[in-house]
């Protein structure tokens, strides 16, 4: 028997690297013999490498580059066969790397974003995931446009400065030093996000805040998308600002549009793309996902819902090509079974599985979680023993 096992990561104990291996060890106490094909998962969010890398293989990559501020970091991405990359954008310009008393989104840069992309360009990848989460900055990607050899210009002719402030003042912008590899680049973003780029919904009004911003900081921001909109699609022929997750990472989901040409897709579809799921699923006879939590919410694109709808599709055309009417059957192993659950009965998902045996407190939950995981493994498999001895 084939088996998948495709988690997301059980935050505030393991990685989905490492449930998906605990998880393994679990299944194996049951079906010694199975063939296990391990898929860790991340919607776009951090831990997005590090699950691609385990997943298709590769090699992870560090270089230095600009961070939000203007100094130096050390930034890291996958290199995955076939000329593919994965780069998480908080790696070069994240939050996290800016202390919380500096967080000002008219300053920081995505510069060192397209250092990254530039990077991978040189390593000869052909097709790029770029996850969005985590970002410091507001700049709508002019940082990163700026790396990759595009130029903002002032009214004077002369290039405007980095960081979310300058947008206001781009008057043109000029691509004759532009990188040719981009155009031969598949660019893909991960991202769940909505939000247009400007306007009250916008990346401004609605992400400002947490990286800084006070009102009067929001409305110059959100006059510099504005601006910088109406630029793209007179100097570039490209209309972004109303393209449903345009304002993500501070509008650098409308800049990856404009500037690289890039396709916006939900994290956990573009992730399973790039790791090639779909190839990875054929032949399986039972997919084995989690996460931390389940409850109503994981039934709108959570990681879950997500591997189990894909199975799901792919496992139906090929039952159409043998000519049956069979699903592969899906199931979870979730740390807490939460309110409202029960909805992803309808979105692809047949079981869940509660890691926690007994009564007991949060904090002994996660003292004990490779314990409790291993073992509700071994009892979910007891129970597709069962099944299989009943058919």
């Amino acid at each position: 028997m084939k088996i998948v096992v495709a988690p997301d990561s059980f935050k505030g104990s393991n990685s989905s690297v490492r449930v998906a291996e605990i998880i393994e060890r679990g299944v194996r106490v049951i079906f010694p013999d199975a063939e296990i094909v391990r898929i860790p998962v991340a919607d776009g969010g951090e831990g997005t490498v590090e699950a691609v890398i385990a997943a298709a293989g590769g090699e992870y990559r560090d270089v230095e580059v600009t961070g939000p501020l203007g100094e130096r970091v050390t930034a890291r991405y996958g290199l995955l066969p076939g000329g593919r990359g994965v780069i998480e954008m908080a790696a070069a310009s994240g939050l996290p790397l800016v202390p919380a008393g500096r967080r000002d989104p008219e300053q920081t840069t995505t510069f060192g974003t397209g250092e990254l992309i530039l990077d991978a360009l040189d390593q000869g990848c052909t097709e790029i995931l770029i996850g969005v989460g985590g970002s410091a900055t507001n700049d709508a990607g002019m940082g990163m446009a700026q790396a990759l050899g595009f130029s903002f210009l002032d009214s004077a002719g002369r290039e405007v400065g980095r960081g979310g402030k300058h947008l206001a003042e781009v008057e043109a912008i000029d691509t004759r030093a532009v990188d040719p590899r981009l155009a031969s680049c598949l660019v893909t973003v991960a991202c769940d996000v909505r939000n247009p780029l400007f306007g009250e919904e916008g990346a401004a009004h609605v992400y400002g805040p947490q990286k800084g911003a006070d009102g009067a900081m929001i409305e110059r921001l959100d006059r510099g998308l504005r601006r910088i909109a109406e630029r793209i699609e007179r100097d570039l022929g490209a209309s972004v600002a109303e393209v449903p997750g345009a304002g993500a990472a501070g509008g650098l989901g409308a800049g990856l549009l404009a500037f690289c040409g890039a396709e916006l897709k939900s994290g956990i579809d573009a992730v399973l793309d790039i790791v090639r799921f779909d190839e990875m699923v054929a032949g399986a006879g039972l997919v084995i996902t989690g996460e931390g939590a389940m409850d109503g919410s994981t039934a709108y694109g959570k990681v879950p819902v997500g591997i189990a709808r894909r199975a799901k599709r792919s496992g139906a055309a090929e039952e159409r090509d043998r000519g049956s009417g069979n699903e592969i059957p899906v199931v979870a192993v979730v740390g807490n079974i939460g309110k409202g659950a029960s909805n992803v009965y309808r979105h692809g998902i047949d079981a869940i599985m509660s890691t926690v045996n007994g009564a007991m407190p949060l904090s002994e939950a996660l003292d004990r979680s490779v314990e409790l995981l291993e073992e509700a493994s071994e009892r979910l498999m007891r129970i597709v023993r069962v099944g299989m001895r009943l058919s």
